[in-house]
């Protein structure tokens, strides 16, 4: 079977952008066009395969290591449907550092599967701006409340809500990878000539036990880091690169006006409390009033906390019968087939998202198969980490699964970063679409990262994803308040009430008001970038002095300046 090798000019190893490898593995089918459009391109010979390895213990970690692929790509938008106005920038991710790609996502990238791409948001149809809420001031709405209430009178008594469930304009779900972008990575069937990870897993850790102990050889230059650790990592089988007020009867409508209008029972109680109220205390003025102006309180102050709005936590975690209808438990399970519990759900969890796939998306059953499901939502760059002043679950990527009565009807997929709680995906059975399960995983993602952040105090943001203002259909995250926008051009976080009236004239807006700021994280000096190169980690300065093609140093300084100085020093940016 023939495969794609490197559009880079080298014969035998990696490099061939991920949309080229589709294309030259799906021809002109419809995946095909609708992400990488009609381009024409030469394909060379099938690359040889080069050696499979596990990725070493990260008991010591090691750095990130990204493949970038140059240029821009356009491809089919799956929110306006235009052919080819979707404008991405890319790279792979062989591995990656939570803090990594906190710094990245913080800068406007997102991941699909080990693809990590970032819109050309002054290019691309429908800009993309990354929404994050902020989970300690968030209070829920009344459709929110309304969805939460639903879910309790369900697993209470087994009510099922006879409101049109569908016409919820929140009802989408936390998928920030929807459409075009889910189709870049869902379709993108790119394996290698590779050993799979498992296979080689043993031997791994054998030959990581037998360096263990070696120094390196005298006369080594610093600036040449051998690193058997990194081309392991290069070897995992990846590619290597307005509220409506109840209205009085009008006259003629079967109105007594001689009549006073008629009172709720729950407002006569309320009015006869204030009464009594006024007369335990004549002289002055009533007890439970509030400041001047302002109405009086029904209830002394020693009450006041029962007047008090729900939190968010009160009203997931309301107590249910012992007699419930339904039980509902969601359990946090890490993205890797050495964890038990992913292992063993991964038949069920497979099941539902063709049925979501099928049902919500209309995919055909060829294109939401297992490897499609694995690479896209069960493979991640991410290294977990579990430092002693991090989450109890440690930081990585995670599949919450909700179980109701011993089946799975809901996956969200997380990661858990140093700073924040990141919605990748959500994929639930379409039989349960009468609860809103969309909006009702967002808030119970909400309460996790509150809950997370009582053990770790940094971690207090939930990212979700991408906010468009052009597509209605991805308007539903701004409700999720209070929440930020951020800049495309300065990287700031501005909350997201200034940022619509602007959004309302121009798709693409800077939401920096000041004029003179710039990108502070911007790449100051690209000779520090790290670079991956012949087995050995060099600085780019060392690097630049190998390399004639003048192209070479084009498609690094815009890596550089699209992942920021931070980035560029730590990660490992892989070249042939």
């Amino acid at each position: 079977m023939a495969r794609a090798a490197s559009a880079c000019g080298v014969p035998g190893e990696p490099g061939l952008r991920a949309p080229e490898q589709l294309r030259a593995r799906l021809g002109d089918s419809r995946a095909a066009r609708c992400i990488v459009g009609w381009r024409r391109r030469g394909w060379a010979e099938r690359r040889r395969a080069w050696r499979a390895g596990a990725m070493a213990s990260w008991a010591a970690l090691s750095p990130s290591i990204v493949e970038y692929f140059e240029g821009e790509d356009s491809y089919r938008c799956g929110y306006c449907k235009n052919e080819s106005g979707s404008r991405s920038n890319g790279m792979w991710a062989h591995s990656m550092t939570v803090q990594d790609y906190q710094d990245l996502i913080d800068r406007g990238w997102r991941r699909s599967g080990k693809y990590v791409y970032k819109p050309v948001m002054n290019q691309t149809c429908c800009p993309q701006y990354t929404i994050r809420c902020r989970p300690l001031q968030f209070q829920p709405s009344k459709s929110h409340k309304k969805v939460l209430k639903k879910m309790l009178k369900f697993l209470a008594k087994g009510e099922i809500s006879k409101g049109n469930y569908e016409d919820d304009p929140m009802e989408p779900t936390m998928e920030d990878t929807v459409a075009g972008d889910f189709g870049l990575i869902n379709k993108l069937d790119i394996q290698c000539d590779l050993k799979t990870l498992s296979g080689d897993l043993t031997e791994s850790f054998d030959s990581e036990e037998k360096k263990k102990g070696k120094s390196p050889k005298k006369g080594e230059s610093n600036e040449f880091i051998q690193s058997q650790d990194i081309e392991e990592k290069l070897g995992s089988g990846e590619p290597s690169h307005p509220v409506k007020m109840p209205m009085a009867p009008k006259p003629g409508k079967g109105a007594d006006l001689s009549k006073p209008p008629c009172r709720k029972a729950k407002e006569i109680r309320k009015e006869r409390k204030r009464l009594k109220l006024m007369q335990q205390n004549p002289a002055g003025e009533p007890e439970g009033f509030q400041a001047q102006g302002e109405p009086p309180s029904l209830f002394p102050p020693k009450a006041n906390k029962s007047n008090q709005p729900k939190s968010l936590e009160d009203l997931i975690f309301e107590s249910l019968p012992e007699n419930a209808s339904h039980k509902l438990e969601v359990r946090l399970v890490p993205v890797s087939f050495e964890d038990p519990e992913f292992k063993s759900s991964f038949s069920r969890s497979f099941s539902l998202y063709v049925k979501y796939q099928m049902a919500i998306h209309q995919d055909p059953p060829d294109e939401c198969g297992k490897t499609e499901f694995t690479r896209f939502l069960c493979s991640s760059p991410l290294e977990a980490e579990n430092p002693p002043n991090g989450p109890d679950c440690g930081y990585g990527s995670f599949h919450q699964q909700y179980w109701l009565d011993g089946r799975i009807i809901a996956v969200g997929v997380i990661d858990i970063l140093p700073y924040c709680v990141s919605s990748v995906y959500l994929y639930y059975d379409p039989d349960y679409s009468f609860l809103s399960l969309g909006v009702y995983s967002a808030l119970r993602e909400i309460a996790f990262t509150r809950q997370l952040h009582q053990k770790t105090s940094q971690l207090s943001y939930y990212y979700m994803g991408f906010y468009i203002h052009s597509c209605p259909k991805m308007k539903y995250k701004g409700q999720y308040r209070p929440s930020d926008l951020l800049c495309p051009e300065t990287y700031v976080w501005v909350p997201i009430e200034q940022c619509l009236p602007s959004l309302e004239n121009s798709k693409y807006c800077r939401f920096n008001r000041d004029p003179e700021a710039v990108d502070e994280g911007r790449s100051k000096d690209p000779d520090r970038l790290q670079v991956f190169y012949k087995k050995a980690i060099m600085p780019y300065g060392v690097y630049k002095k190998q390399q004639k093609d003048p192209g070479e140093e084009a498609a690094v300084l815009q890596y550089a300046r699209l992942v920021g100085q931070t980035c560029s020093e730590r990660m490992l940016l892989f070249r042939n």
